[in-house]
């Protein structure tokens, strides 16, 4: 039995170490942080008492509570090995967790040394190895070993994939049955397709709406399935909806900016919606790292003395980069500096190592949940369409990832105006004169509400009262992806300091804080989606006869939605 599962063994160990002696010393010497000899000593206390009390357990034929899910089958209740293998763990886990906790640095590099206990906790479960988990053993039993063989078939597969398959990704194709709310590509350049999607609905409000999507990952998480499709829902509520369909880069695209995609992207795609709709105003969205790009499209064309946004809706995006997450761990100057040497001049950032990395932010869930499954237990996952999007990956050009990630994760320049030009232009999003709608998800590990609710102090000030946070339950997509018409989950709104429907008064004074807005805030069952479905018709427009058919004189369509771009696979 292992060191990680074996408490009698870190007993013998802790009672001959020198003071400060543990499985993460090195990690600490490393990061050159130090535990308090107090703390360590009330730790390595309350640790071996705890193994005491658990080996006494054990020895008296007594089964330990595991209240952990990874080990909620009965057979690791029914074998008290396995119990006792799964509490051990357990035990242990607990003891690096509360040691990373005290350690005495500051709160990046505690960050930086919590993720890293965690993620060598996470890979040492039991759970993780044939030896240790007893619902695969009587799976291999049960089966006569034909788990085993379709287990290492599995692993084959996925190894020439260079992924661990999350869906069954057989029942998924793009445009047959995700993807599919009908509409026409009706412009592209090396950039992106931009989606004019078929009216479904006799009378459209008069102002379009422009969807900005990640380019992280495809757009159609905004349109899965029919039943869960924000593309869908919108149409259905009466806009004229474009969407851009990023490109995934290839070579060729080595070279291209943060400025490219500003200026021939979301620019670009701006200046074509209005074209094509004939309307000076757009409605414009963003979506994550879309938001962003949006932002600094509307920043730049604010410094130019354009303001086309009749209003801004943003979805867990960043433009306050104070704080980051959970994300903070992969990002310094060392880091950034290694990416820049790599490829600033020029290259791709594989799509494959932003997956791996977004994986390894939930392991659990996203890697050992799935080692378990399809390799130890032979068994094929099912069809998921989110987990079937979260593996069709993206590459991201070098010169465009590496000003992404110094200008903003590290040096959180963004929202300091004047500081960065983008396109030739100083950046000032306060210059962006437009009502704004900002969503943030409650678990969301990569944008943290609290830092979306940031935007509310950047993007409007002159203003401020007619712009609106909700908040709703969940994570940075599931958060997003939560349909009207299933009406799970919940949401949080605070209208304390927001003006009434078309008027300019505010009703009190706006929350300084995230928090603060929280406190004031009232919980609402069912999803966000109406909220945001009003505020979009109050900056829609009139009512007018809904388009005949896509595109214009200047800009014919050129194939069916989704097109060609979103097909496009990294791997």
């Amino acid at each position: 039995m292992s060191h990680m599962t074996d408490p009698s063994a870190w007993q013998a160990m802790f009672r001959a170490a020198p003071e400060g002696a543990s499985p993460v010393a090195g990690l600490l010497k490393d990061a050159g942080a130090t535990i308090p000899p107090q703390a360590l000593e009330s730790l390595r206390n309350d640790y071996l008492q705890k193994a005491a009390g658990l080996w006494q357990e054990f020895l008296a034929g007594k089964t330990p509570s595991l209240t952990d899910r990874r080990f909620a089958a009965p057979e690791w209740l029914s074998n008290p090995m396995s119990a006792f293998s799964a509490a051990s763990y357990l035990l242990n886990a607990e003891f690096l967790t509360a040691m990373a906790d005290a350690v005495e640095t500051g709160p990046r590099e505690r960050q930086k040394i919590r993720f890293a206990v965690q993620q060598m906790v996470d890979a040492m479960s039991p759970a993780n190895f044939l030896a240790t988990n007893p619902e695969a053993q009587q799976q291999l039993i049960d089966t006569k070993g034909e788990s085993l063989t379709r287990g290492l078939a599995n692993m084959m597969t996925d190894m020439q994939k260079g992924r661990i398959s999350l869906s069954d990704e057989s029942a998924f194709e793009v445009g047959r049955n995700v993807a599919t709310t009908p509409g026409q590509v009706v412009f592209e350049n090396e950039l992106f397709q931009l989606i004019q999607y078929t009216p479904a609905t006799p009378t459209v409000h008069q102002l379009p709406l422009l969807m900005m999507p990640p380019c992280i990952n495809k757009f159609y998480i905004l349109d899965l399935q029919p039943e869960n499709s924000v593309v869908r829902y919108t149409v259905e509520q009466g806009h004229t909806v474009f969407l851009v369909s990023w490109r995934n880069p290839d070579a060729s695209m080595g070279a291209t900016t943060w400025d490219d995609y500003v200026e021939n992207g979301a620019i670009k795609a701006i200046e074509v919606t209005r074209a094509i709709s004939g309307s000076d105003k757009v409605n414009a969205f963003g979506f994550c790292v879309g938001g962003t790009i949006m932002s600094t499209a509307l920043a730049v064309l604010a410094a130019r003395g354009e303001q086309p946004a009749a209003s801004l809706t943003l979805l867990t995006t960043l433009l306050d980069f104070e704080d980051t997450g959970v994300l903070e761990v992969f990002i310094d100057e060392t880091q950034v500096a290694m990416r820049e040497k790599a490829l600033a001049k020029g290259g791709l950032m594989p799509g494959r190592d932003l997956a791996t990395t977004f994986s390894s932010l939930r392991p659990n869930d996203l890697v050992w949940n799935y080692v378990q499954s399809n390799y130890l237990k032979g068994k094929e996952p099912p069809p998921f369409d989110l987990l079937y999007w979260n593996s069709d990956s993206t590459n991201l050009p070098g010169p465009m990832f590496c000003w992404y990630l110094r200008n903003t994760y590290l040096e959180n320049s963004l929202k300091e105006p004047g500081k960065l030009t983008v396109a030739g232009a100083p950046v000032d999003l306060g210059a962006i004169e437009a009502p704004v709608f900002v969503y943030g998800s409650k678990e969301d590990h990569i944008v943290p509400w609290s830092a979306a609710y940031g935007s509310m102090h950047i993007l409007n000030p002159k203003n401020a009262q007619a712009n609106r946070f909700v908040m709703g339950a969940s994570g940075h997509i599931a958060g997003v992806i939560n349909p009207a018409s299933k009406n799970k989950r919940s949401y949080w709104t605070n209208d304390a300091g927001a003006a009434p429907k078309g008027k300019g008064k505010a009703m009190g004074k706006a929350a300084a804080s995230a928090q603060e807005w929280f406190n004031g805030a009232t919980e609402h069952k069912g999803s966000w989606w109406p909220e945001w479905a009003a505020f979009l018709a109050e900056h829609g427009g009139k009512e007018v006869k809904a388009p005949a058919k896509a595109g214009s004189k200047a800009y014919q369509p050129i194939e069916p939605a989704p097109g060609r771009y979103v097909k496009v696979r990294a791997d």
